[in-house]
């Protein structure tokens, strides 16, 4: 082949890097230049007109002048990505296009999995039949730099290396001892092949893998293959790519183009990535690989600029955008030459390529699965173990510590070769040492490896690899990439390619009579012994073992020149295809004239002589061959080199153990801290309370002590376990009062009254501090004070104030030890107390001690005697009966009990008074009575005696009787029984006074602290047995009489009929299991709107759930998160869903005012309104559990995560972009990604809401709860935040969210504008029990009904809280009232707030209204028969209910309720005092006997108690006589104790058999609302009737 002078010409310029780009004479000389004057020449090509062509084939130039070529503007370049290079079918030869298949695919299920299931391992397979020895040279003499050219070429037109997103793990099991030490399941990584999303589904369309670049020679890996990525490379100016500040290299990727960057092998050992900076930017993003492909990457790119300056400097008129498609247009069309026909020759051993014919727009120029998976790997058995590197003087370089990143510096210094398998992924290392020449130099001058079966192991076991398994086998994954691509088997492949399939396994390479291979026989054997079948043979292996010394075999070889035949003539801008307009005909013999030498000395400082013409062979005579072959250097050996590093493993978890128990800790740690803050603060409110208790009382205790002596810094010794405590003790009132610190409380007091001497006993040793005070039948005060000074002081006062008191003082010094010793400590007097009283008990009941009351050993004679000699004083006698020591009552009774007047109460005393408790008959305990309140023990009974017994009885329950009610009822009790002139009564008198209820007295007992009296139980409403009587069934009703008026309808019958109804007794013969069922029937006919909306909601929030996990699990099984995380994703995605359904629908519950509108409308039929409330609560609960699964779900999910590559982390949360180098930790995704940080904060957010809403909260510091729930905004703002993320999938929270929150801020909206209306109080008054009563003005268009509920605000308190209070007003009145009682700090404060005291004469403060709002109690009128129950301040809703009735009853209107039983719980008389005027308003109004009302005060003592039982006996006859009650002045029924609703319900019911349902409706304490709960419930099992209930809490 003649070497043309004209391609000389223009390729020198290439050395012309003169600023001014003009050269010397003597280089124009040297390359034959023509030269225009002295200062400038120019290739010939440019001398001559665009449209003449002045060749005439001779040797000489025939235009003397340049005349400039003109700008073409009409000239279409070639594009990046390859569309529209075929107009007709423009996507044929695109970018991320599928590769093209020349066999239909294998896969096992036709559709996506991978062919070969039944093959051989691939491991087994590279190990038997590609491992061997290197160093055998090219039967061809074929070059390394023809290998490494084959590698850029493959890729120029081909990139299917990435692995899928999701990802796909087809991991390769390690045969047995492969690798040493690897654990028994470790698997060789391999992901499968990114693919058209769009395939795969089905065997009519199998899955197609995608080629991300063109299969265009159309310079993609000096470009890039899109307008962006070559942006990015380009100078932009003078048309060139940007060059690097260390030189002429490409620039270093700064800007962070997706260069593919993974781990350097070598340095696996560190278990780190670098970061992608160092490589220099190249179109191709594979091109810094090793240093052999990227040499080739900086050819072409100063190849580029060498274009570019040229035309830069001949052409001023062109731009920078015309200079560099120039350029890139010449680069492009001489390397498409080169590839065609240079390397392609030389790499399949052709004579020539064939001819080219024309653009063909039928042609498909896609590479093929054959191509791209098998034939092309082709060029790994040419790959040498390392590359030598020689310069021009034929001086070959030996390595240094700079020549890799080798660990050992010893072994990677001094050998000729640079090791191929260390040089993975740090190329510049290298090159950045000698520059590319001496690499292209080296190259040109080594023979490659064989063309047999042989791979290197830098390829075979030694190739890079993640960071798990840094070092790979690329034979093992070149089979399973065929697999994974669903290729056929070999024969098949051949079959379809029409080569004809081989019969035998030595048909493969006709072994042992085919001259050209150098496969050993050997080899087929081992294949067949492995495979077994021909016709399992993977397509690699098979093709391989056809190589012959002419390079590929028959299938390769069929396979690869079809691929590049159809490349060329399926490219419209091929340089040949005349009719592009990118050339002229003698610019394409000219581009067909250029090669790869050409190139070199053009773009490099290598000269016409230093390197061979055909730089694809290296002969003898070839430049430096005869110097190689007497070094042993034209082919290098792996043992001539550095060793490859060994394999090494990673754990990506590593880094993220402690962040990922310190982050789980620290939540867990934060939700404890929540709970131990509430209590914490809860306490801290107690205790203020308390403080200001007790402030109030110190107060009220110096008033008290003013005139009395007290004495401070004194201790008080409790015992030797206990510690001293600091007290006060005051002298006077004839005692001895020992307080706590601040008088905060009475510790000890020492009743002088009947003292006539004490005991003194002081200490003589240890500073003479301690004095000891002791009493008979007291416990002993020691006190111990700071000084003997202080002491004495004290004695002396002492002393003196008993002396005023005429008390004998005995003063006995002692030892510290012996007055310690010989003291009676308050635990002491205690334990005997409960010995005496379980003694006395015993023996009154005729009982045998309980064994567990005793002690753990039998009582010592010792121990007997003081419990027979222990004495009760007055005080001790008190407290046992629960009663304050002056009260009239324990007085006179321990006066009676005191036999002996010793004013002490003996053994014998005691257990003669409980004897007759526990045994005596009516006329004994009421003479004890007669006895107790005998003050004069005259044997008679005045009438003011009699007064005072029944005001003793109301003592101890804070009760009060008016007097005018007293006189009343004894000159009653008097008259009836004839006594209404007798002034004082003798015991017979007595009996007949107390005849009527003598039977009263049959089982009185008195209740003492410690005593066990055994309360009758209480008879259940039906008998268990079927002969049981419905007499039985007695109820409070029933029990206790009034007379009421004498007419009678349907509905209404008076309590004394309703007393003596006539019942009869019924049989039931309903079993347990039946009386269950029923009473389920009831339950869900009287909850069926709730039960259906319930069902509803969960089936909603179910298949909320369902959805998302069932896509999770089915849909996306092959997703990579769902095969990294597993079933944990589908868990956690389908609680996520149904967290922002509930989150979302949790806001439609607190839209009062619609709430409030709606149940007034026919909807309330249909849809439970009122039970907002406790709807509320379930979807927090449903909220709170699927956060909880959520929360859960996703600690395991990030822990699955942070063991994943950083690449396919890359993939699976695509919106979370790190750097190549960069491997994220579990810390990264927690705290470092908006939802990671968001989902942290909502934990925080979230436990606060929900542990400050738990009831604890409520009830012991509503603030807490009030200020805490109002955190649901930044809760709604960081869900909002938290799906922004798109970590998994696109937020969709909107979707749930949209619609109630608008409904809510519509809803908040109308209470602001209510809000904002400022109320005027007309009038405030404190009313018992710490209630405030506010009347404030009604706002106009103010309408509500009766049982609803307000929330109001006063700014006067300084901060906008509001809190919920029921109406007590009426709709028909023209103001609005509440009565708020202080049980927390705002209601408190309020409660102050309008105390006149504080007042001091000022306006009231105003107040802010919000409502009203509606609840279950308005409905009461919906029932023929309403029952409603309200517990303490709970009454409140009925108040204004009461107020309805009596305004409808007045104005004659129509009400559908025909009974109301009203009834009211209360602790003490005073409790209702101001509901008083309500209920008499309600009896005066009520003609009809609509309303009937019970009071109920549980703060009496028990039902049979002595005490209890007389002031049954004076209401109930004071009922009689005067027909209202004797402590409340009302017609209604009052009752001692609790009431039992379920007899009490139950006569209801039979007092009005025609009923069918009875409403119910409560409020108060859960407790009480739980009992009239329980009462209905079991009602509703008998089937007489249904009683729904309706309740809210407080």
């Amino acid at each position: 082949m003649l070497y043309n002078r004209d391609l000389v010409i223009i390729l020198c310029i290439g050395l012309l890097w003169n600023p001014t780009y003009a050269v010397t004479q003597d280089i124009c000389n040297k390359y034959q230049f023509q030269c225009v004057n002295e200062q400038d020449c120019i290739p010939w090509m440019w001398k001559c007109d665009g449209n003449e062509d002045c060749s005439d084939g001779s040797d000489e130039i025939k235009c003397s002048h340049p005349k400039p070529k003109q700008e073409n503007f009409n000239t279409e370049y070639p594009g990046y990505d390859g569309w529209y290079n075929n107009p007709t079918n423009p996507n044929w030869g695109a970018a991320d296009m599928p590769l093209r298949r020349l066999v239909p695919p294998a896969y096992s299920d036709g559709s996506y999995k991978p062919s070969g299931h039944n093959r051989a391992s691939p491991l087994e397979l590279s190990e038997a039949i590609m491992k061997g020895e290197t160093g055998h040279r090219s039967f061809l003499n074929r070059t390394v730099l023809m290998t490494f050219f084959g590698q850029q070429v493959v890729e120029e037109i081909l990139d299917a290396q990435r692995p899928g997103c999701p990802p796909e793990y087809f991991n390769i099991p390690l045969p047995e001892g492969h690798i040493p030490n690897a654990p028994k399941d470790f698997q060789m990584p391999f992901l499968r092949t990114r693919y058209d999303m769009n395939t795969g589904y089905s065997p009519n369309s199998p899955r197609q893998q995608l080629n991300e670049v063109t299969p265009y020679l159309d310079g993609g890996l000096i470009y890039g293959t899109s307008k962006a990525w070559a942006d990015a490379l380009r100078e932009f100016h003078g048309g060139r790519l940007s060059r690097s500040h260390r030189g002429n290299y490409p620039h270093e990727n700064d800007i962070g183009l997706p260069m593919a960057n993974p781990p350097p092998p070598a340095e696996a050992h560190n278990h780190t990535l670098r970061n992608a900076e160092r490589f220099f930017k190249l179109g191709n993003p594979r091109g810094n690989e090793n240093p052999f492909l990227l040499t080739f990457g900086i050819l072409l790119f100063r190849y580029h600029n060498y274009w570019a300056d040229y035309f830069a400097a001949r052409q001023p008129g062109w731009n920078d955008e015309k200079i560099y498609n120039e350029a890139r247009k010449w680069t492009i069309a001489i390397y498409q030459n080169i590839v065609l026909y240079e390397w392609l020759p030389a790499f399949l051993n052709l004579q020539e390529t064939p001819s080219y014919s024309g653009y063909n727009q039928h042609v498909h120029p896609g590479i093929s699965h054959v191509f791209q998976s098998a034939a092309m790997r082709f060029g790994h058995t040419l790959v040498p173990p390392g590359v030598i590197r020689r310069t021009t003087q034929c001086e070959y370089i030996k390595t240094t510590v700079h020549s890799s990143y080798h660990p050992n510096k010893d072994a990677k210094s001094g050998h000729h070769g640079i090791r191929t398998c260390n040089s993975y992924w740090n190329p510049q290392v290298t090159i950045l040492e000698h520059d590319i020449e001496p690499i292209l130099l080296g190259m040109a001058s080594q023979i490659t490896e064989r063309e047999d079966n042989i791979i290197t192991e830098d390829l075979r076991g030694m190739v890079f690899g993640p960071l798990e398994f840094s070092r790979r086998d690329l034979m093992a994954l070149n089979i399973q990439r065929g697999r994974d691509h669903g290729l056929p088997d070999y024969n098949t492949i051949r079959d379809y390619l029409g080569l004809g399939r081989k019969e035998s396994f030595e048909d493969i390479n006709n072994v042992g009579n085919n001259s050209k291979s150098a496969i050993d026989k050997n080899i087929i054997r081992r294949l067949k012994n492995i495979s077994g079948n021909i016709d399992n043979i993977d397509v690699w292996v098979g093709g391989l073992l056809e190589t012959t010394s002419d390079g590929p075999g028959e299938l390769f070889h069929h396979v690869i020149l079809d691929q590049f035949l159809r490349i060329r003539d399926g490219d419209r801008f091929w340089f040949e295809n005349i009719n592009n307009g990118l050339f002229t005909r003698h610019n394409i013999t000219t581009i067909r004239n250029t090669f790869l030498k050409d190139v070199v000395v053009a773009a490099t400082d290598i000269t016409n002589d230093d390197i061979q013409y055909d730089v694809f062979h290296y002969n003898k005579g070839d430049p430096c061959y005869d110097v190689g072959e007497a070094m042993d250097l034209l082919i290098i050996n792996s043992t001539s080199m550095e060793e490859c590093t060994k394999i090494h493993t990673f754990d990506y978890f590593t880094g993220s153990e402690i962040a990922y128990l310190v982050s789980f800790g620290a939540i867990l740690l934060w939700i404890f801290a929540c709970v131990l803050l509430l209590i914490i603060l809860s306490k801290a409110t107690r205790w203020w309370k308390m403080k200001e208790q007790k402030r109030r009382a110190v107060q009220q205790s110096m008033e008290h002590i003013s005139n009395i002596l007290t004495y401070t810094g004194v201790k008080e010794w409790r015992g030797f376990d206990a510690p001293c405590i600091s007290v006060i003790v005051a002298l006077g009132a004839k005692a001895i009062t020992v307080y706590g610190k601040d008088f905060n409380e009475k510790r000890h007091v020492i009743n002088l009254n009947n003292t006539k001497k004490l005991s003194f006993y002081i200490t003589v040793d240890q500073g003479c501090r301690y004095f000891r005070v002791k009493m008979e039948k007291e416990y002993d005060l020691v006190l111990m004070f700071s000084s003997r000074v202080s002491r004495q002081k004290f004695i002396g006062d002492m002393e003196g104030f008993l002396g005023s008191l005429k008390i004998m003082i005995k003063t006995k010094e002692l030892t510290h030890d012996m007055m310690l010793f010989g003291s009676i400590t308050k635990q002491q007097r205690q334990k005997t107390l409960e010995r005496f009283f379980r003694t006395a008990f015993a023996h009154a009941l005729s009982q045998d001690l309980d064994p567990s009351d005793m002690d753990t050993v039998c009582w010592s004679a010792e121990i007997a005697q003081e419990v027979l000699g222990c004495r009760l004083t007055k005080q001790e006698f008190a407290e046992a009966l629960s009663m304050q020591p002056k009260s009239l009552f324990v007085e006179q009774m321990f006066e009676v009990v005191d036999k002996e007047n010793f004013g002490t109460i003996s053994f014998r005393d005691l257990l003669d008074m409980l004897i007759i408790f526990a045994k005596g008959s009516p006329e004994d305990k009421l003479r004890l009575m007669f006895d107790v309140y005998d003050i004069g023990r005259t044997g008679t009974l005045s009438r003011e005696e009699f007064k005072a017994m029944l005001k003793s009885m109301l003592e101890g329950m804070s009760g009060t009787i008016e007097q005018d009610s007293v006189e009343e009822l004894i000159d009653s009790m008097f008259e009836k029984a004839g006594f209404k002139e007798k002034d004082n009564l003798n015991f017979r008198n007595f009996l007949k006074l107390m005849g009527e209820h003598k039977k009263h007295f049959d089982r009185v007992y008195i209740g003492v602290a410690g005593g066990n009296y055994r309360e009758e139980k209480v008879i259940p409403a039906y008998p268990a047995t079927k002969g049981g009587s419905l007499r039985r069934a007695e109820t409070l009703i029933r029990a206790y009489k009034q007379i009421e008026g004498k007419k009678e309808n349907k509905y209404r019958r008076t309590l004394k009929d309703l007393r003596y109804v006539k019942t009869v007794n019924a049989k039931y013969s309903r079993t347990s299991f039946e009386r269950r069922i029923l009473a389920t029937t009831r339950f869900i006919e009287n909850n069926r709107l709730r039960i259906f909306h319930l069902v509803l909601y969960f089936l909603v929030l179910f298949g909320i759930f369902a959805e998302r996990a069932y896509y999770f699990t089915i849909e996306r099984e092959h997703a990579g998160l769902r095969q990294i995380a597993g079933y944990g994703v589908s868990i956690t995605r389908g609680a996520a869903s149904a967290m922002l359904f509930t989150f979302s629908i949790i806001l439609l519950t607190m839209c009062r005012n619609l709430l409030t509108k709606l149940r007034q409308t026919f909807l309330n039929r249909f849809i439970p309104f009122d039970s907002a409330l406790a709807f509320h609560k379930i979807v927090a609960f449903s909220a709170l559990f699927f956060t909880i699964i959520h929360c859960i779900g996703h600690a395991l999910n990030f822990y699955h995560i942070s063991t994943q590559p950083a690449d396919d982390l890359l993939c699976l949360f695509r919106d979370y972009f790190h750097r190549s180098h960069e491997l994220p930790k579990f810390q990264y995704w927690l705290y470092n990604t908006i939802t990671g940080f968001t989902g942290v904060l909502l934990v925080i957010v979230t436990a606060i809401i929900f542990i400050f809403s738990s009831q604890y909260a409520r009830k012991n510091s509503f603030n807490l709860f009030w200020i805490t729930h109002n955190l649901y905004i930044i809760l709604y703002i960081l869900m909002m935040l938290h799906g922004t993320g798109q970590l998994v999938q696109r937020p969709f929270f909107h979707l749930f969210f949209v619609g109630p929150a608008v409904v809510f801020i519509f809803d908040k909206l109308v209470s602001v504008s209510k809000k904002k209306v400022t109320l005027i109080v007309k009038r405030a008054e404190l009313l018992p029990s710490n209630v405030t009563f506010l009347e404030f003005q009604r706002p106009s268009h103010f309408e509500y009904k009766s049982g609803q509920w307000v929330r109001l605000s006063c700014p006067g308190m300084g901060n906008t809280e509001y809190h919920p209070f029921t109406l007590t007003s009426a709709p028909h009145e023209d103001t609005l009232t509440v009565h708020v009682r202080a049980v927390g700090p705002w209601t408190t404060k309020l409660y102050h707030l309008f105390d006149p005291i504080n007042l001091k004469g000022l306006s009231y403060p105003k107040i802010c209204l919000d409502g009203p709002f509606g609840e279950g109690h308005q409905d009461w009128y919906q029932f023929d028969v309403a029952v409603l129950i309200g517990g303490g301040i709970g009454v409140t809703p009925y108040a204004s209910i009461l107020k309805d009735i009596i305004s409808k009853t007045n104005s004659n209107s129509r009400i559908s309720c025909k009974k109301v039983y009203f009834i009211w719980v209360t602790r003490t008389q005073k409790h209702f005092e101001w509901l008083t005027d309500i209920i008499r308003e309600v009896e005066d109004n009520d003609k009809t006997g609509l309303v009937c009302v019970h009071l109920f005060i549980t703060q009496f003592y028990q039902k049979f108690d002595l005490r209890t039982t007389m002031l049954y006996i004076c209401e109930r006859h004071f009922q009689k006589i005067s027909n209202r009650s004797l402590f409340t002045g009302l017609r209604s029924i009052t009752h001692f104790g609790r009431p039992h609703f379920t007899s009490f319900l139950n006569s209801v019911q039979k007092h009005h058999p025609d009923v069918k349902r009875f409403g119910v409706f409560s409020c108060g304490p859960p407790g009480m609302t739980h009992n009239v709960e329980t009462a209905c419930s079991e009602l509703n099992k008998y089937g007489t009737a249904g009683f729904v209930h309706h309740y809210e809490n407080f």
